[in-house]
């Protein structure tokens, strides 16, 4: 504890404490140590006195996924650590990490362990294997970490320490670092050196790319007519928003944006076009289907972003990609410029002076962007304000009209993300705060508060679903707990809406996916709705709540939540088949080949002849 209170973080001359914070929940497994440690930081009278400040949370998955949204808010350069008892409480902790490193953010985890003298073997929630006495659930941990070590011995933590810091502040390689702590290693003394202590500053680099491969990127756009920018997060992340206006502003190239990179242009511009890929926009997908050059900068290129390698059906496409990480910057045979994107943009724009995208794709721009805009106004209009259901579309639109553009608007799991990467127009770099990399449900609440803890100044608002809202609610709690004022929008549609949609499209008709009770006369869950009163458990909970039935409700209830001075969760019943449909864009989920059910071999043939757009680039 007294090793990361000295941490800090430095990049263009800025420098601030990399550790916000300690989320935890105590067990047998960390109560004596690392409890030990922190309540003696956060005594008055301690030496260490205000190094860490400890927040309780509920849900230990829910504090890994609240310290992943602190270190997107930073841009990476701070991050919360999150400890736990060995056992049940470390593996909760397991859906966190993997969406932690699949995003590329930096948390770290300090689970405990078990003895590692072994005496008193097998101990409570020990896993006992019969290939070794040094695996523990820890072992975990291992995949959906950058970095993972257990620390057997009490000086162990001395190279531990700065291996786990070099990962977590490595722009290519920082996710979840895992170091599991044995609870009897915990309680030992150790002489360490003082120096380890001293304060030291991890200086966040922005490698430059190989000069001739930023000539040969620079001759590729010279040469396109018909190029697209693809933004992903490593844009956001390195602060590159200005630098890229610069660049698409001097060569006339259109951006395409990623869940990811939502922003990395803020609107309106006119050459923003929105989500691309199997949530895009149509602007977005019509230009990328007849690119000529494809320039990805910062992104992982995943199937959405992809539509599952349809997206680009130019026959002699070429792709450049700027990226911190070699493995992004391979994909997709690119010109690899592995580097960073403020950076490379900078470098890359006096290579291509006096290049402009030809007039006729100028033109082409314009038009698909207008057409997008009339189009996302018309799903997004409603007629109605005082009918009811609503519809999720008309949902984000009336946030988009209430939200300043500094507000934050939070989101994760099922439809609802497909729908913002469409209609949300982002005025702000982090105004638009998605996880998608994972699309873990429960992350959204959760994800809020870490926004929150990380931009307290700013409006938070979380828009979840029903069945998302119901996997992981108990942050709410922590809110209240801190003072930190969330506003959330609670979709109702009965179940899972998203899956619910897919299961329709691939001919098994919803199947399981709405909540309903179990009808004695079928055996199957076919009877009546369930209803839930998700008002009464938020307020439960310490929440102001509000219901909103209709779009003039929803209005009313936004302005009211706005005066709060604590979270507020908004109850909005929406209707469940009130869909926004997909725009020159496709997704690949197979269906089953053999099936007695003649909407599944319809979907099948459907899916055949969709795939046989997939290409190889080599």
């Amino acid at each position: 504890m007294r090793f990361l209170t000295a941490q800090r973080v430095a990049r263009d001359g800025r420098e601030a404490p990399f550790f916000g914070g300690v989320f935890g929940i105590f067990g047998h497994g960390n109560v004596a140590g690392i409890g030990e440690a922190l309540h003696a930081m956060s005594s008055k009278t301690s030496e260490g006195s205000g190094g860490l400040r400890y927040v309780l949370a509920r849900n230990e998955q829910a504090m890994v996924h609240t310290a992943a949204a602190y270190a997107k808010m930073h841009n990476r350069l701070r991050a919360l650590v999150c400890t736990t008892s060995i056992g049940p409480g470390a593996t909760n902790m397991i859906t966190g990490a993997a969406g932690a490193t699949i995003n590329r953010l930096p948390v770290l985890l300090l689970p405990g362990d078990i003895f590692a003298n072994r005496r008193p073997a097998p101990v409570l929630q020990q896993l006992e294997s019969t290939q070794s006495q040094d695996i523990s659930v820890n072992d975990c941990f291992k995949p959906v970490s950058r970095y993972w070590d257990r620390i057997n011995r009490p000086e162990q933590i001395v190279t531990a320490l700065p291996e786990a810091m070099r990962v977590l502040t490595s722009p290519a390689e920082t996710g979840a670092v895992a170091l599991a702590l044995p609870q009897d290693v915990q309680a030992e003394a150790y002489d360490y050196p003082a120096a380890l202590f001293d304060d030291r500053v991890w200086t966040v680099p922005r490698p430059r790319a190989d000069r001739a491969l930023l000539d040969r990127a620079a001759q590729l756009i010279r040469a396109s007519r018909r190029p697209i920018v693809v933004a992903g997060g490593g844009v956001i992340y390195s602060e590159a928003t200005d630098a890229l206006r610069r660049f698409v502003d001097a060569t006339g190239i259109p951006v395409a944006e990623t869940q990811a990179g939502k922003g990395a242009l803020p609107e309106p511009h006119p050459l923003c076009l929105g989500g691309l890929g199997a949530t895009g926009t149509s602007a977005a997908n019509v230009l990328a289907r007849d690119a000529d050059l494809v320039i990805v900068i910062g992104s992982r290129l995943s199937d959405f972003t992809t539509a599952s390698k349809t997206a680009f059906q130019h026959d002699d496409v070429r792709f450049v990609a700027i990226n911190v990480a070699e493995l992004d910057a391979a994909k997709h045979a690119a010109l690899p410029v592995v580097a960073d994107a403020r950076a490379s943009l900078d470098e890359l724009l006096p290579l291509v002076a006096g290049y402009r995208v030809p007039a006729d794709y100028s033109n082409a721009i314009a038009t698909a962007q207008a057409t997008w805009c009339a189009e996302a106004a018309r799903v997004c209009a409603v007629r109605d304000e005082h009918a009811t259901p609503v519809a999720q579309a008309g949902v984000i639109g009336v946030l988009q009209e209430t939200l300043a553009p500094t507000d934050v608007i939070v989101c994760a799991a099922g439809s609802l993300p497909g729908d913002l990467h469409k209609l949300w127009r982002a005025r702000d770099p982090k105004g638009y705060h998605l996880e998608y990399g994972y699309s873990c449900m429960g992350y959204e609440i959760a994800g809020g508060l870490g926004v929150k803890m990380a931009a307290p100044d700013r409006e938070v608002v979380v828009l979840v679903g029903d069945g998302s809202y119901l996997m992981m609610a108990q942050e709410i709690v922590t809110a209240i707990q801190e003072g930190m004022k969330l506003t959330i929008v609670l979709l109702d549609n009965h179940g899972f809406s998203s899956i619910g949609g897919l299961s329709q499209s691939v001919g098994s008709g919803g199947f399981g996916t709405e909540y309903r009770y179990r009808n004695a006369a079928t055996g199957e869950l076919d009877g009546d709705l369930l209803r839930v009163d998700f008002a009464a458990n938020a307020a439960s909970l310490g929440a102001s709540v509000r219901k909103a039935d209709t779009i003039a409700a929803l209005r009313h209830a936004l302005a009211e939540s706005r005066r709060d001075d604590r979270t507020s969760v908004i109850v909005v019943p929406v209707d469940r088949e009130a869909r926004v449909g997909g725009y020159e864009s496709w997704w690949d989920v197979p269906v089953a080949e053999v099936s007695a059910t003649s909407a599944v071999q319809d979907a099948r043939a459907a899916y055949e002849q969709a795939r046989r757009r997939e290409r190889d680039f080599l």
